[in-house]
């Protein structure tokens, strides 16, 4: 048990046959994109390809001055790579589980650290919560979708979707928190007890607060940041741009 002889190995672990979707799971951590044109992934996510596929990094004006402020202030490490070309295209995310979702003319926030891939038809522009002083310790960027198309997203373990109503708001750790309805928009809530006790701003002491319609997708684990940069004389202030 557990030992394969060479060949057995090759057909038990091999590739999975193609289907007719543009994204497909080839596990449960290793996303197939079947390439016929262009999608956008993140950084550090290809695992491998086949076939005759260009990766050039977003041009400096391609979605306008706009966002390429929003990346510049944030970081190389808060952008992504388009993949163009015809082939097969392997993407995946230090082993996190990988899911597919579609959007029909609407709209969804993803915690960039949790965005895997986008279809090229959907429109997506990157949103941040600025450092909060003695709140949170770090950014926190996230991407907007909105349009037709398909996406895929990385959670730790299976992840868990809460609906939100006008009478039931939702409180989140922010590095639990993987996506929500594009028409809501967090408050950074701050439990200054919890910090008091613990002498320093943890993921308790800062909250996300969801209200309105709609839902909020976490995952069983707190998800370190790593598109963190220093501090620059930012105020206290929420501030979404």
């Amino acid at each position: 048990m557990g030992c394969y002889l060479l060949e057995d190995f090759i057909k038990s672990m091999g590739e999975r046959a193609p289907g007719q979707e543009n994204f497909e799971l080839e596990r449960d951590h290793l996303l197939r994109a079947n390439l016929r044109g262009a999608v956008w992934t993140r950084i550090g996510s290809m695992v491998a390809y086949t076939g005759n596929i260009k990766f050039t990094r977003e041009e400096a004006l391609e979605h306008g001055i706009s966002r390429k402020v929003k990346i510049s202030l944030a970081g190389e490490g808060v952008s992504f790579i388009k993949a163009e070309g015809v082939g097969k295209l392997f993407l995946a995310d230090r082993g996190k589980k990988v899911s597919i979702l579609k959007l029909e003319n609407n709209s969804i926030c993803v915690n960039f650290n949790d965005i895997l891939t986008i279809e090229d038809s959907i429109s997506w522009d990157i949103r941040m919560i600025r450092k909060l002083s003695g709140i949170t310790e770090k950014e926190i960027y996230n991407v907007k979708l909105e349009g037709t198309g398909v996406f895929a997203i990385s959670t730790h373990n299976e992840p868990l979707v809460f609906r939100v109503t006008g009478e039931r708001p939702l409180f989140t750790d922010p590095g639990a928190t993987v996506a929500w309805t594009g028409n809501m928009e967090p408050e950074i809530k701050s439990d200054i007890s919890l910090k008091t006790i613990v002498g320093r701003s943890t993921g308790e002491s800062a909250q996300m607060v969801f209200r309105g319609e709609g839902f909020v997708v976490v995952q069983p684990c707190e998800e370190i940041n790593s598109q963190e940069k220093n501090e620059k004389g930012v105020s206290n202030v929420n501030v979404y741009t």
